[in-house]
């Protein structure tokens, strides 16, 4: 005689928690917590400011750094393209030995890490895609100006973009070319707004685009040129050989010569009436 079994008998236990519902929805949570790289938030945009002075800008606020990775950060904000770790260090610690300059670095490297600024590779380096650079801005907007292709309502430019220098108070070798070069352009610049404007005859904007290169060269004389000839657009002969005679003293004063046979040819009929010094 079988005696009857109580209850229905029970099926074999799954080995996987996995594969109940709720196994497979407490699973998910537990990943979404921890989250992926693909789910992370991508960080707060920065801004770096090198005109004027050294300023990383997150979320509005300035972001401490540094001088060391100051250093670090600008002179890779200066390169067109990725550069080789060895040069870096190289010429960020010229005075090092090679092992001494490249500790340096990695030194650097790891205390920017959270800042995520900095792509780093095997060989490489280079300031990360995502932080946008006044300076490449300002340089932008000049090349926009100096292509007489670009009209000049789309350029766009702001010349107090360039009107500071690049980080003051630098004296790096590699600042100090970078500086005298992004100078040169800003004049050139100038000019060349200066007589766009002129041509379009914006006489008032061409005038102050002028006088904004006189004052940053003031020996300069295809900027006292420019600005002459901006005088003349509006019919202000007076305003343009004061411009001139201004000019003239200043080579005089400074240089003991005198002004070029192309900038004295725009007021030469005026000279007549000017008494001899």
């Amino acid at each position: 005689m079988k005696l009857r079994q109580r209850g229905r008998a029970r099926g074999p236990e799954r080995s996987a928690e996995g594969n109940t519902p709720r196994a497979r929805a407490v699973t998910l949570t537990a990943s979404t917590r921890a989250g992926s790289p693909l789910d992370r938030p991508a960080p707060p945009p920065l801004r770096l400011n090198l005109l004027g002075g050294f300023e990383l800008i997150r979320c509005g606020r300035s972001v401490p750094v540094a001088l060391g990775s100051q250093r670090l950060v600008s002179f890779l904000a200066l390169q067109t393209r990725p550069v080789l770790r060895r040069y870096v260090a190289g010429t960020l610690w010229p005075h090092k030995n090679e092992a001494r300059a490249t500790a340096n670095l990695r030194t650097v490297l790891w205390r920017l890490s959270p800042l995520e600024i900095v792509d780093v590779a095997p060989n490489h380096l280079r300031l990360a895609p995502a932080v946008s650079v006044d300076l490449s801005d300002a340089l932008a907007a000049a090349a926009r100006l100096l292509d007489p292709a670009v009209p000049l309502g789309e350029v766009g430019f702001d010349d107090s973009l360039l009107a500071c220098e690049l980080l003051p108070d630098w004296y790096d070798d590699w600042v100090l070319t970078e500086r005298e070069r992004i100078r040169q352009l800003r004049l050139h610049a100038l000019e060349a707004l200066c007589v766009r404007c002129t041509e379009e005859g914006r006489a008032a904007a061409a005038i102050a685009a002028g006088l904004a290169a006189v004052a940053a060269e003031p020996l300069r004389e295809s900027s006292h040129r420019v600005l002459v000839e901006a005088h003349l657009s509006e019919g202000n002969q007076a305003e343009a050989l004061r411009q001139y005679l201004h000019y003239r003293d200043l080579l005089r004063d400074n240089l003991g010569v005198e002004p070029s046979p192309r900038i004295t040819s725009l007021v030469a009929p005026m000279l007549e009436f000017v008494p001899t010094t």
